[in-house]
């Protein structure tokens, strides 16, 4: 029986060598550390054609739905946020679909009208989260970057200027070197679920620095203060063993509560998305695999492995924490896990099974989307769990 087999060292978490104009940003700063296994514990990590089959069904059925819901103006979802179209965007750009070029093209026209002459990508609004415009332009500067299509270079280039300028680094406060929702409301402000975002834009757009004119400062981020800023929202040894090594949402909450250490003191407690966010993070900014920040990030996944639920937060954010997961395994480069008290674990067959096993089929259509019954972080809205979920699939599945 054919097998596809994944190479075990960094993986960078969407297929990106599917477009001529996208570079492998990122490479590892050490080796992967080895995963000492006998024969006869080591799991088997490679997926047969019957299993890919089943991937290759669950995308198709997934994206013809996508397909037939696509309004007429390219969009999709609610038109106050683009990223709810440059989320499906993604998914089809990195897809062998069918004659989806109409399909890319109206969904890269309509994100195109939120361009603002500041380079960000998003619909000004009101509010101490404006238009979120951080998370907006971060994701629709990926999606726009995938197509491939070197004309939207330019807009690519100036929206990695608008998240590099929004990078939280006046002052010293605990916010430094995070990202916030907007900078244009002029609030102190910066949680890590901004932040991963607006890091994995630069890392995954940075091939398109090559491009951009001699007389143009090419655009970053202070990498060194995004350090820092994640040092302030990753748990310590003194939280706990529960606790040590994972992430909260910001430094001074996380949705998953606090707890009273053994010491008596309150302690933000650290749960799945946002530990998995923590992990990918540090990597982006290049911390070596064997400092104990990322060593202890990703012990903390280990002593919270599930696929069942968010550690932490149960339903809530399920997508999500399935899709920041994907990339932060597949990143860091371990294609199995040796999770305490149990066998080793083959993550990637365990996440496409499990995935698959939730897709909900359309009666009307036959098609196939995904749901979260739990609303929390706008979860009930299928057009972006499907998406979360097809770009899970596609990074298990080690791309193309």
């Amino acid at each position: 029986m054919k097998r596809i087999t994944f190479p075990s060292c960094f993986a960078l978490c969407i297929a990106l060598n599917s477009s001529p104009a996208i570079n492998n940003p990122v490479t590892p700063t050490t080796p992967t550390p080895p995963i000492n296994l006998s024969a006869a514990q080591a799991p088997d990590a490679m997926i047969d054609i019957s299993l890919m089959n089943e991937v290759r069904s669950a995308q198709k059925r997934g994206l013809d739905w996508l397909a037939a819901l696509q309004n007429n103006d390219g969009s999709w979802s609610t038109p106050d946020f683009p990223a709810l179209t440059a989320l499906p965007l993604w998914a089809f750009a990195l897809s062998d679909y069918p004659n989806k070029g109409p399909i890319v093209s109206n969904a890269v026209h309509y994100i195109l009208q939120y361009v603002q002459p500041n380079g960000g990508i998003y619909k000004p609004a009101e509010g101490k989260t404006g238009g979120l415009a951080n998370y907006n332009t971060a994701i629709a500067m990926v999606a726009l970057h995938l197509t491939g299509d070197r004309s939207l270079t330019p807009i690519v280039l100036k929206a990695r200027k608008f998240i590099a300028d929004s990078q939280h680094l006046e002052g010293d406060d605990m916010y430094k070197g995070g990202m916030g929702y907007d900078k244009s409301t002029g609030r102190s402000y910066a949680d890590l679920s901004s932040s991963v975002v607006a890091y994995e834009a630069m890392r995954l757009t940075q091939g398109a620095e090559d491009l951009r004119p001699a007389d143009e400062k090419k655009a970053d981020l202070d990498w060194q203060a995004a350090t820092q800023f994640l040092a302030k929202v990753q748990n310590p040894r003194s939280a706990g063993a529960e606790n040590a090594g994972g992430f909260s949402y910001r430094p001074d909450e996380s949705k998953a509560g606090t707890v009273t250490n053994a010491e008596g003191a309150i302690v933000l407690r650290s749960y799945g998305s946002m530990s998995y966010a923590g992990l990918l993070s540090l990597i982006y900014a290049e911390v070596d695999r064997n400092d104990p920040r990322v060593k202890s990030a990703f012990d903390w996944a280990m002593n919270h492995w599930s696929i069942e639920e968010n550690p932490g937060m149960g339903s809530q954010g399920l997508f999500y924490f399935y899709n920041i997961m994907s990339k932060s395994l597949a990143t860091f480069g371990r294609d199995v896990l040796p999770v305490p008290n149990s066998t080793p674990i083959a993550w990637r067959k365990a996440m496409i099974e499990k995935v698959i096993s939730l897709q909900k089929t359309d009666e009307k259509t036959g098609a196939g989307y995904w749901v979260n019954q739990n609303n929390r972080w706008m979860e009930g809205d299928p057009i972006l769990v499907t998406s979360y979920s097809l770009i899970a699939l596609n990074i298990a599945v080690g791309g193309r």
